[in-house]
């Protein structure tokens, strides 16, 4: 018997391996194995056996090649000869089960990454280290009987028998004794001292009051009730058989419903059902920043049956959460995009909250997308997919119109709270008015002021952080810019530096201008740095609170703000896209936009469609309780399309239509698939001269009008971190019309090793 298995020594390649006789009824895929490879012994991942060789003839063959030294050729697909026997199996129990490397395998497919790198998202780092282990401490348990005690034994034994036992540091502290003074309890057998699994918590420090389902208004109601058919679907009809025919999912739900209209509730119903059925669920949040809110509340709904999984956790925390779900004791599991692949057993429902948002788009290998992630899995597991989202992104709404996806509305706030009255503020004026550059018009500054007598609070939003865009100098025109990227420094007040938000370099500000040698340096331009320092100086009654990645690196960062916001002792919450969405605080009833511009003249076609969600998300922030909501959008362009729909009443689907309507005629997603090539390396010529081949060689491969192929030219960012930066841009109705002749081009003629390619399907940014 022969397997072929995955490696993180080498990720780009398979690797066969003999079964010795004795492990052979043991082997399963996705089991995790013990390999000799070169001089040394390394853990491998069993993705194929003899018996199942099919799966692999579908993955690109660029990604299947043997390793020479521990195989002969298998480019025939013909298993070699005279392989090294496999050394040990680590654990019966797989690691990656049947639907995740299924999973796997489409992800490597579909992205054109190497299945290896495509299993070491599945298996997070602490999870893959060997060295890690579960953690365990000394547990003190009391045993009934009479005992031959002291009168000050019996009474810790008393003690020991009224809280049931306990870990035994926290018990020598609890009962004000020694480590010593247990311990001969257990010598006189009146107790048990054994070392037991310490779960490293997450939520330890937390409080959470259970909470019981809230009444639904009708159009929740029938909103839940169309998921819940979808889970009636694919529940098993043998509770003893949980297994499902893979593939005979329901189509996966759009739950489009207006900001503050109750979809989470709407989710906490739906896998209360699932639950009931005896299956687990994940729900994706788009950013961490949002990740304690939305714990809080499931957690408070379903208790230690939750877990969470995100990059904020600490290795033992993540290797403890991660075997919780993967034994059965987790069956919830919140986080951002990577708890797509969470191993939880009998899978009922995903829920993807904000959808749209682009923040679920891996910007490395493999670069997947995890709301298309969740739609597969839940394909291959046969269980619903509810995508959730007040402004879809254009692809899921194009597969609403198309009959594939089902759709569920609600298009009233709970208990029929009104939406928020938009104001949009010409900032044109307010700078002719001024004589200069305003960040906050007379308008928001009054109606802050307004929110500040009633005891109101409000929230700014400002997407650029940092105090200034740039160090410009009056006389000459310089911009201090990073040489490793070249684009201009952004200055930061807090630590008085320049900073790259590239590549991360930093440089003291200079006294004088390095060009003509005026001291007189101008700050230009606005970032959450100025803005709260403005704030604080008009308002200097006000608790100004910034939430930018500025302040949001150190661990619980981001909920140890949002709580002091929530609980009220801070007025005002100024920061980027992080509180842009998903957040729900009661006593908000004003939200400020202080440059729409931002992200509407970016070089990409999504510019307005993300211009249009940012608006009417930050909006949806406002007058979410019983107090009504009023928001004010500073823009130079109160014309545009966008910022006019964000703006009136008119809602989605008007600006949708408009939008999918230009898209079709100029031939870009959704009508078709985008995939973006981008060539980095430090010699701009070899860069360019391969960038140019590669086009040549594809326009020829993938002849237009099937696939047009863009000519090579510099990236939007041409420098980055001492690299320069071209790109290719295929477009075709089917990603493997592209993607095929890409392989076969790349397999014969591979980039020179100083210069680095980058294959992004479906590309979202292309700066």
């Amino acid at each position: 018997m022969t397997v072929r298995v995955a490696t993180e020594i080498a990720a780009d390649k398979l690797f066969d391996y003999a079964v010795p006789e004795a492990l052979a009824a043991r082997i399963r895929l996705g089991q995790r194995v013990r390999v000799p490879f070169g001089g040394r012994t390394i853990d491998a991942y069993v993705v194929e056996t003899a018996e199942d060789a099919a799966p692999v003839s579908a993955l690109p063959d660029l990604f299947t090649l043997s390793d020479r030294s521990d195989a002969s050729d298998t480019s025939d697909g013909a298993r070699p000869r005279n392989l090294r026997p496999l050394l040990s199996i680590e654990d019966d129990t797989p690691f990656l089960a049947p639907p995740l490397l299924s999973l796997a395998r489409w992800i490597a497919d579909y992205t054109c990454a190497p299945l290896g790198l495509t299993l070491r998202c599945l298996l997070p780092a602490a999870v893959r280290n060997r060295d890690m282990r579960a953690k365990e401490q000394l547990y003190v348990s009391p045993l009934d009987g009479s005992f031959d005690l002291t009168p000050r034994q019996t009474d810790l034994l008393a003690n020991l028998r009224r809280v049931g036992g306990g870990w035994l540091h926290s018990l020598t502290r609890e009962f004000a004794c020694s480590p010593q003074t247990l311990r001969s309890l257990a010598e006189k057998g009146a107790a048990v001292i054994e070392p037991r699994q310490l779960r490293r918590d997450p939520l330890a420090n937390r409080k959470v009051l259970p909470t019981r389902p809230l009444p639904l208004m009708p159009e929740q109601a029938a909103a839940l009730a169309q998921i819940v058919a979808a889970l009636e679907s694919g529940a098993p009809e043998d509770a003893a058989q949980p297994c499902r025919v893979p593939g005979k999912a329901p189509k996966p739900i759009l739950l489009f419903g207006v900001t503050g209209s109750g979809k989470t509730e709407v989710y906490l119903q739906a896998i209360s059902h699932a639950l009931g059925q005896g299956r687990g669920a994940i729900i994706l949040v788009p950013e961490i920043a949002l990740t304690p809110q939305t714990v809080q509340r499931f957690a408070s709904r379903f208790g230690d049956r939750i877990a969470v999984l995100h990059s904020a956790l600490s290795d033992g925390e993540r290797f403890d959460e991660w075997h919780r779900i993967r034994s059965g004791k987790a069956v919830v599991v919140v986080g951002p995009r990577s708890a797509v692949f969470a191993p939880v057993r009998d899978l009922g429902l995903i829920v993807v909250d904000e959808e749209h948002e682009p923040s679920y788009k891996q910007d490395e290998t493999p670069r997947y997308n995890a709301r298309d992630i969740a739609v597969m899995r839940g394909h291959i597991e046969g269980c619903p997919v509810v995508l959730g989202s007040a402004t879809p992104a254009m692809e899921t709404w194009l597969n609403v119109s198309k009959g594939k996806y089902a759709l569920a509305r609600l298009t009233k706030r709970v208990e029929g709270r009104p939406m928020p009255r938009v104001h949009i503020v010409d900032m044109r004026v307010e700078t002719a008015r001024a004589g200069h550059a305003q960040l906050f018009s007379s308008l928001l500054l009054e109606a802050l002021k307004l929110r500040l007598e009633r005891g109101e609070q409000s929230i700014l939003f400002l997407n650029r952080r940092g105090y200034a865009n740039s160090l410009v100098c009056p006389s000459c025109g310089h911009v201090a810019e990073c040489d490793a990227c070249n684009i201009a420094y952004t200055y930061h007040q807090a630590d008085t530096c320049l900073r790259c938000h590239i590549c991360g370099g930093w440089r003291h500000v200079p006294t004088a201008c390095p060009a003509c040698g005026d001291p007189a340096f101008k700050y230009a331009g606005f970032g959450t740095q100025r803005a709260e320092t403005i704030l604080q100086k008009c308002f200097p009654q006000a608790r100004v609170l910034r939430m930018d990645a500025d302040v949001t690196a150190r661990k619980h960062s981001h909920d140890e703000l949002l709580s002091i916001f929530k609980s009220g002792r801070a007025h005002i919450l100024i920061g980027t896209q992080m509180i842009a969405k998903g957040l729900d605080f009661p006593n908000v009833t004003l939200v400020g936009v202080l440059s729409a511009d931002t992200s509407l003249h970016m070089p990409d076609f999504r510019a307005a469609e993300r211009t249009y969600q940012l608006l009417a998300q930050v909006s949806g922030r406002a007058g979410r309780a019983e107090l009504p909501g009023e928001v004010f959008v500073q823009t130079y362009t109160p014309d545009h399309p966008a910022v006019r729909a964000a703006a009136s009443d008119e809602g989605f689907e008007p600006f949708a239509a408009r939008e999918l309507e230009e898209r079709r005629e100029g031939g870009y997603p959704p009508y078709t698939h985008l995939v973006c090539l981008t060539l980095k390396g430090a010699s701009e010529e070899k860069v360019r001269f391969t960038a140019e081949a590669y086009a040549r060689d594809l326009a020829r491969l993938a002849p237009p009008p099937a696939v047009l192929v863009s000519d090579a030219c510099p990236a939007p960012l041409a420098k980055a971190k001492n690299l320069y930066r071209y790109q290719i841009l295929l477009r075709a109705p089917a990603a493997r019309a592209m993607t095929r002749p890409l392989l076969r081009l790349l397999a014969q003629t591979p980039p020179p090793a100083d210069v680095s390619l980058a294959i992004d399907v479906d590309a979202l940014n292309i700066m």
